[in-house]
């Protein structure tokens, strides 16, 4: 049987929504191990002078708690 927890983490990235996911994850990889799926509940941008200068999600990642 297995048991999984799920944490939510805020990352962002200057290039892009993708960019900021493959930001989170890679940096939840180095604190949790066994990650198994990562969900984005919300994305958003910061704007300043009517540009976007940063892109920003909200990932909820799954991680397998081992025995």
């Amino acid at each position: 049987m297995s048991v999984a927890k799920v944490t939510e983490i805020i990352a962002s990235s200057k290039k892009g929504f993708d960019d900021a996911v493959q930001n989170g994850v890679a940096r939840a990889d180095k604190t949790l191990k066994n990650i198994s799926s990562a969900w984005v509940k919300d994305q958003s941008v910061q704007v300043e002078n009517g540009k976007i200068t940063e892109y920003r999600v909200v990932l909820k990642v799954t991680f397998i708690l081992k025995d």
